[in-house]
């Protein structure tokens, strides 16, 4: 649901009426995990998606029927054999999807909370009558059924900090907004700097990267991307985020760059084991050359790294294409 926040909070704001489906329970090679959700207006108006298209179209009737009954429906949709045609996961999975219609002001606190990157639980029963509950605060448990609830639970955004007021900044910038990071850009240099440079970046920060760093509260879905060009500003920072517990640590340069950058991190007294970690040059071999280009070469290998793909093309893999 929070990627249609934004959405809902202006039906909500609106007086728009509308019926919510959302993702309770998967199986096999299913596109859309649980917790994913679509909204239907009363209007026929469609925000979100609960598969790849599969079942689309019957999950908007569902959520029509919802809205003119006033009752909540479980429905299960599988492959069909007999026709490619009809409802069902032609991918040959199977997907649970619970609709009903949206329970006004009881949701509002949630999708607010959403579109400001706060952490909320959201609770409903799956019975006819719908209670929905929202819990703020940082969730205990991963989105899934509890008895006869489900719950949603929504954590901060993981964050990506990139280090370097440049061109491929403000395209990795707007990328990593795109993929649900909470985005910064950190540089020393005040000039480069700016918010109007970087306006897909939630904040601009202007501080020696390796200080701003180690004032932050990281985990491991935090994203470092390295992208100044410069050693004095990426060899302290490197230090630093290399024996940090983050997800991933990437930094631009050419493979001679990063031979030497090697050697000076080495000098400095990182392990091997440290230097490990560090994916340089950045990105995956696409071929790209502009920003942008590179920025989804980027983006690219942090999905692989952070889902734990393999990065080849899927013509060449076996097995599910969904882990």
């Amino acid at each position: 649901m929070r990627d249609i926040a934004h959405q809902l909070l202006e039906w909500h704001c609106g007086g728009v009426e509308y019926a919510l489906a959302t993702v309770i329970g998967t199986s096999g090679s299913a596109p859309r995990p649980p917790g994913a959700a679509m909204a239907v207006s009363a209007d026929g108006r469609v925000a979100g998606s609960v598969s790849g298209g599969c079942v689309e179209a019957a999950v908007h009737q569902l959520c029509l029927e919802a809205l003119d009954s006033g009752r909540a429906v479980r429905q299960r949709f599988g492959y069909s054999d007999d026709d490619a045609f009809a409802v069902g996961l032609t991918c040959g999975g199977e997907v649970e999807i619970f609709v009903h219609p949206a329970p006004g002001a009881a949701l509002e606190p949630a999708l607010s909370a959403l579109t400001r990157g706060e952490p909320v639980t959201v609770v409903r029963s799956l019975g006819s009558a719908v209670r929905t509950t929202v819990i703020p605060g940082e969730p205990m448990s991963e989105t899934g059924l509890r008895t006869a609830e489900f719950m949603e639970c929504y954590s901060s955004p993981p964050r990506l900090l990139i280090f370097g007021a440049i061109d491929y900044a403000a395209a990795l910038a707007a990328m990593g907004r795109f993929l649900g990071y909470r985005v910064t850009v950190c540089d020393a240099r005040p000039v480069f700097t700016t918010a109007d440079r970087f306006p897909e970046a939630h904040e601009v920060v202007v501080d020696w990267p390796d200080r701003y760093l180690r004032s932050l509260t990281v985990d491991a879905r935090t994203v470092v991307c390295v992208l100044t060009h410069d050693a004095k500003f990426d060899l302290p920072l490197l230090e630093v985020a290399l024996r940090l517990p983050v997800g991933y640590v990437g930094a631009m340069g050419s493979r001679r760059t990063h031979a030497e950058r090697l050697r000076l991190l080495r000098e400095s007294g990182l392990t091997d084991r440290e230097l490990a970690r560090l994916r340089s040059p950045i990105g995956l071999d696409l071929g790209g050359r502009t920003p942008a280009e590179t920025a989804v070469s980027i983006a690219a290998e942090i999905i692989a790294e952070v889902r734990g793909g393999t990065a080849a093309p899927l013509v060449l893999t076996g097995g599910a294409i969904h882990r």
